[in-house]
């Protein structure tokens, strides 16, 4: 749309209503206290405490926003390598949908498997050149617990969300969610197996909101 303002062309930009209309959610997260010795290697490892509850060491929460939202027009695709024996990353959040692949990165078989309500599955054993790369897709919302039936200290964790909103904090419980949608919304806090926090939020277009969980 042109108009001649003072002489001067001047060009109308409409912008879509979903741009004008994105908010976003920073805050923290209190995590509980690592048990675990300080790790000297940019990896975290998924350990079991008391109780059988599963969780990240150093701790750390994935944030993510509950509501009704349209599916993606195709399916995401994400990665867990198996690199120095371990899952990197080992806590990762996918939406409903996802389909994801498990490179090994080591010198040496894995066997990937899974027997989480989730998703249960047996990848069998496989070596680094392994084409295509083995993957499977996560349709059901949960908590997936990945082992290596070769390497029985290998632990990791997929949390498949039926939202396309997330985010993991860093190892302080920080966390910024942005490109959200206004309206009326449940933000959860995913902690660990048994642990999830949720407050109810208002977000307004072009506004940010403060939310701790404490």
């Amino acid at each position: 749309m042109r108009h001649r303002l003072a002489g001067l062309n001047t060009v109308l930009v409409l912008l879509p209503i979903s741009v004008l209309a994105q908010a976003t959610v920073e805050g923290r997260v209190e995590l509980p206290k690592s048990h675990s010795p300080p790790v000297m290697v940019k990896r975290y490892e998924i350990v079991t405490r008391s109780g059988g509850v599963l969780s990240t060491q150093p701790p750390l929460a994935v944030v993510y926003l509950v509501g009704s939202f349209p599916k993606p027009s195709s399916p995401p695709m994400r990665q867990i390598a198996q690199k120095d024996l371990t899952f990197v990353p080992s806590l990762l959040p996918v939406q409903v949908g996802t389909r994801v692949e498990f490179p090994n990165l080591d010198d040496t078989y894995h066997s990937i498997f899974s027997y989480s309500p989730a998703k249960r599955f047996d990848l069998g054993r496989y070596r680094p050149e392994e084409r295509p790369i083995p993957s499977q897709v996560f349709d059901t919302p949960g908590l997936v617990t990945l082992r290596c039936d070769i390497h029985d200290h290998m632990r990791g964790l997929i949390l498949v969300l039926d939202t396309p909103y997330f985010v993991v904090t860093d190892a302080d419980g920080r966390f910024r969610l942005s490109k959200l949608p206004s309206g009326h919304y449940m933000l959860k806090a995913w902690i660990d197996s048994k642990t999830t926090r949720e407050q109810s939020v208002q977000l307004t277009g072009g506004e940010t909101l403060h939310v701790d969980f404490p």
